[in-house]
């Protein structure tokens, strides 16, 4: 796109048609699909009064379709993110800066990698990025950061200047296997018996469903919300996602989500919910109303395995944090962030603090990765 080019900032995520937009983001990321990201706002999770205002920045093609769309939002305090940026925060305002608004890019609540530029027209990247930087110059905002970017579009954000921050997950990869069991073949003998135990602990007395498509209905949204309303409380103090975003996430893309219930004497007791990418399982939202020891692991790290291994999937990705996965079988994996913050002393500060970060995230991944339950001669 060699000649000058007009970005538009959309009036949210429901003001581009579906199909403009998923012509950029593509099949294989159901976080980024407008299905997904129009529910978090229709359903009021992701809207301004939650401190997530969608601002979508688009560049026109010259067939007047969008070429390239930026996920965007004004955000208001840094929660729902999961790369942790309060200290930057308390250090700016405590030096007389005003940190909020800033600008978001990402999938609001949802740490899974993806693009952060969607391109119908790749050669619309560069132009995107400069589209960012005017706005936050414009609106006078403090910094804006793309969070969980794919490794393939890094280059594009470090070419321009921005901050480059590495984080850790723990993934599971497929390695061809034909089933679980021969999943279990790969791992130490030690390790091999210990989630041998763990499963049949957790599955005593409790009949395990695999629920997609149409086995979906509001009776298992309902069972599920009151799962995701126990754990979102404890973790966050309220729970992020309303009720209508779940029934909307299986009024929309129900083909896309696994949802895992546990059931004991027919009543459900525990859930973890999964999506469906082009070659991956992303492994979302879990909780109980029966504290069952290792069910968790059961439902969210095990099952997601098997249907994993049954789908033909490639990996499973079962969200931030939890150096537990460890043990069954996940790798840790660098995950990546851009940050252009345009202050010069704030830009060297933060410059300083990530180059020590990523050091030492280098040096945990490598550490981690030494402890995999894999056996040393397979």
């Amino acid at each position: 796109m060699s000649e000058p080019v007009t970005a538009r900032i959309a009036n949210g995520i429901g003001a581009i048609a579906a199909e403009d937009w998923d012509a950029c983001a593509g099949a294989d990321n159901p976080f980024l699909s407008h299905a997904f990201l129009s529910a978090l706002e229709d359903s009021g999770s992701a809207v301004a009064r939650a401190g997530w205002q969608p601002v979508p920045l688009v560049i026109d093609g010259a067939d007047g379709r969008p070429a390239g769309i930026v996920p965007a939002y004004a955000k208001s305090h840094s929660q729902g993110e999961y790369v942790f940026d309060h200290a930057w925060a308390e250090a700016w305002q405590r030096a007389g800066g005003e940190y909020y608004p800033k600008l978001q890019i990402a999938v609001p609540f949802t740490p899974v990698p993806g693009p952060r530029l969607l391109l119908r027209d790749p050669s619309a990247a560069p132009a995107l990025i400069a589209a960012i930087e005017a706005m936050v110059a414009q609106h006078e905002l403090s910094s804006a950061h793309a969070t969980f970017l794919t490794p393939e579009q890094l280059p594009l954000f470090e070419a321009a200047g921005w901050l480059i921050r590495q984080g850790t997950q723990f993934h599971w990869h497929n390695q061809g296997y034909a089933s679980f069991a021969d999943f279990l073949g790969a791992l130490a003998s030690r390790k091999r018996k210990a989630i041998v135990k763990e499963r049949a602990a957790a599955r005593e007395g409790l009949d395990i469903r695999a629920l997609t498509g149409a086995a979906l209905g509001e009776a298992e949204w309902d069972a599920f919300w009151t799962f995701y309303q126990d754990t979102g409380s404890r973790k966050w103090g309220r729970p992020y996602l309303t009720r209508r975003f779940f029934s909307m996430l299986g009024e929309r893309m129900a083909d896309k989500v696994l949802l895992l219930l546990a059931y004991r004497d027919g009543q459900p007791i525990a859930g973890a919910l999964n999506l469906i990418g082009g070659d991956t399982l992303y492994g979302r939202y879990w909780g109980c109303t029966e504290e069952v020891p290792f069910l968790h692991f059961e439902l969210c790290y095990y099952q997601a395995i098997e249907a994993a291994i049954a789908m033909g999937l490639q990996r499973v990705e079962a969200g931030a944090q939890g150096e537990h996965k460890l043990a069954r079988g996940y790798r840790p994996v660098p995950t990546w962030s851009a940050h252009f913050i345009p202050h010069p002393g704030f830009r060297r500060a933060v410059a300083d603090f990530l180059t020590q970060e990523r050091r030492a995230m280098e040096e945990e991944i490598e550490l981690l990765d030494q402890m995999a339950p894999f056996r040393k001669d397979g």
